[in-house]
């Protein structure tokens, strides 16, 4: 029997070939695999499900992450995909693969990070499960959330001529991951070794305690804009808008210049040596909304702080398109992060 490396076809590769002949058997399943989170029908509100699978080494790494970080962070990712379909988290299951190196204590500092996060969003720790693991830390949660059935946002709906916006800024959190393990390079185990932050404050707290985008949701929903597609950008900004863009039929033209871009994202991009924009397009791991409006809602959506029209969708035809500063036209490629992509 021949053999075939999961890294030929990537993480989104895979996920659609294990998945692509599932037949739906039940009617109360509306929406299964394909969108941040699947919709299930019970009575008048439809149930959202979301599932996110965090490894140690993989996902996060303890030498510089501390727990309740990554409690919070754990719980976050969930309740995003959630608001990624203009619904509402209501509940999460936790459970833990853990080595004998973790102690209660360090269990315990996990749960206030899970706590704070679910107290922040209304959300109840429903159950879960626990085992022993010879790998490290394995953290899996899922989450149930609840929306209206006409006003659940899918990544499906973008038209030709649609905005294309964001919330808050991009790049700041991929930048926070370069300045910890530059860090975590210099360290040389001393006891007195201390971190050079200061000053860099905000790009940590973006890559160790993002935020999930609760207030963009009930802004929408105050202004009485309803997107006709939407998603959580955890991979990077070039690959959601891909996503939006296959499972819509469309292309998109996307303005470099109106890239949301933190300042502190800048000055650390220059001493690294990166390109900003490339940063803000693929570093991944900001949780802010890509969502897409019709053109004629423009003033409306312009109004609203923290959103920022970046773009426009195009027909399928023109591809998917970023013009630079210059006005020279770049094809948008999806390198943001891909947990089984080939080193």
């Amino acid at each position: 029997m021949s053999r075939t490396e999961i890294s030929t076809l990537g993480e989104f590769g895979l996920i659609e070939y294990l998945t692509k002949n599932i037949e739906i058997k039940n009617s109360s399943t509306i929406k299964g695999v394909g969108d941040d989170a699947a919709v299930l029908s019970y009575g008048d509100k439809k149930v959202l499900v979301t599932t996110d699978l965090l490894l140690e080494g993989i996902h996060f790494d303890l030498t510089y992450v501390p727990l309740k970080h990554l409690g919070y962070k754990s719980a976050i990712v969930n309740l995003s995909d959630v608001y990624a379909m203009n619904g509402r988290p209501k509940q999460i299951t936790v459970s833990l693969g853990l080595s004998k190196r973790f102690s209660i204590e360090d269990m315990e500092s996990f749960y206030e990070g899970i706590y704070l996060a679910c107290e922040q969003h209304g959300v109840d720790v429903i159950g879960g499960d626990t085992s022993a693991s010879l790998t490290g830390l394995t953290i899996s949660i899922t989450c149930l959330g609840e929306g209206e059935e006409d006003k659940i946002v899918y990544r499906n709906g973008a038209k030709d001529t649609d905005l294309i916006c964001v919330s808050g800024n991009l790049g700041a959190a991929y930048m926070g991951l370069q300045l910890l393990e530059r860090e975590k390079a210099i360290f040389d185990g001393s006891s007195n070794f201390e971190a050079d932050f200061s000053g860099k404050e905000y790009l940590l707290e973006r890559q160790l305690k993002p935020e999930a985008r609760k207030d963009i949701v009930e802004l929408l929903a105050q202004n009485d804009i309803l997107p006709t597609s939407m998603i959580d950008i955890s991979d990077g900004l070039s690959s959601e808008i891909k996503h939006i863009c296959k499972q819509s039929g469309t292309g998109c033209r996307i303005f470099e210049e109106r890239i949301p871009i933190d300042y502190q994202t800048a000055v650390m991009a220059e001493q690294f040596n990166m390109n900003v924009t490339t940063v803000a397009l693929n570093g991944g791991e900001d949780y802010e909304l890509l969502f897409t409006v019709p053109l004629h809602l423009y003033d409306r959506i312009s109004k609203i702080k923290e959103v920022h029209v970046i773009g426009h969708i195009t027909d399928s035809k023109f591809g998917e398109i970023l013009q630079t500063r210059d006005g020279s036209e770049i094809e948008l490629k999806a390198q943001g992060w891909n947990s089984i992509k080939e080193e």
